[in-house]
């Protein structure tokens, strides 16, 4: 792996979450600090209930920050407006372990979906935009289909592809393997790979799969909301 650079493209410090449980109230991360660079695979491990998904809600912006601080880019979570927190979410990527796939359209469509209200995207230029990401997670064959169609592994490609369709220079995924068989996970684990080394871009990945490990370029272990080692 290049050198880091010095400047982190996610940073977050003491960071604090809690739920309410009942009466009371969870605390679900104790002061998390961790920083993310440019182009790196952070796999994100530990037990159910250890804070992993939380974790990446929060750098996600699809969380309330409660206490503590996280920058994407250049920007600040903590007090940002509701506008600001969209406009953030817009220029990250998501993938879950639910390809949350529209049956209704056909794929090439679902691929577009995030540019639907880009003022600066035509019908014309955001189907062109689909094709070629759908060509970079290889699946351009299958753009006229309905996701019914697809077997598990596909849609998940397809899943990767509308991630990469604004061009984010970071992508989150929850789980993104958790539901394909070994085959069929390995495809997109090294899709993930390639676009991180290929493309630039920073992947924060939250999974229980130890199959894919070895594309990590570190491996942050979450224990009880506290970070164990990394």
């Amino acid at each position: 792996m290049p050198e880091k650079p010095t400047e982190p493209i996610i940073s977050v410090r003491n960071l604090h979450h809690s739920y309410k449980e009942g009466d009371g109230v969870k605390e679900v991360l104790h002061g998390i600090n961790l920083d993310f660079y440019r182009g790196e695979i952070v796999i994100i491990m530990g037990p159910s209930g250890s804070g992993k998904s939380t974790l990446l809600k929060l750098i996600g912006a699809q969380l309330t920050l409660q206490d503590g601080e996280i920058r994407v880019g250049h920007s600040q979570l903590q007090g940002a407006s509701p506008k600001k927190l969209m406009k953030i979410r817009r220029n990250l990527g998501f993938v879950f372990q639910s390809h949350h796939l529209l049956n209704s359209i056909k794929v090439v469509q679902n691929v577009q979906l995030p540019l639907a209200f880009d003022p600066s995207a035509s019908a014309r230029s955001s189907r062109e935009r689909a094709l070629e990401v759908l060509n970079t997670v290889g699946i351009a064959d299958q753009a006229e289909k309905y996701p019914p169609h697809l077997s598990g592994g596909q849609r998940q490609r397809v899943a990767v592809a509308r991630a990469l369709i604004r061009n984010p220079r970071i992508v989150l995924a929850d789980e993104p393997t958790a539901s394909l068989d070994q085959k069929s996970g390995r495809e997109i684990v090294e899709i993930i790979r390639k676009m991180a080394k290929e493309l630039g871009v920073t992947v924060v990945l939250v999974t229980h799969d130890n199959r894919i490990l070895d594309i990590a370029d570190r491996i942050v272990h979450l224990v009880d909301g506290r970070i164990q080692d990394e």
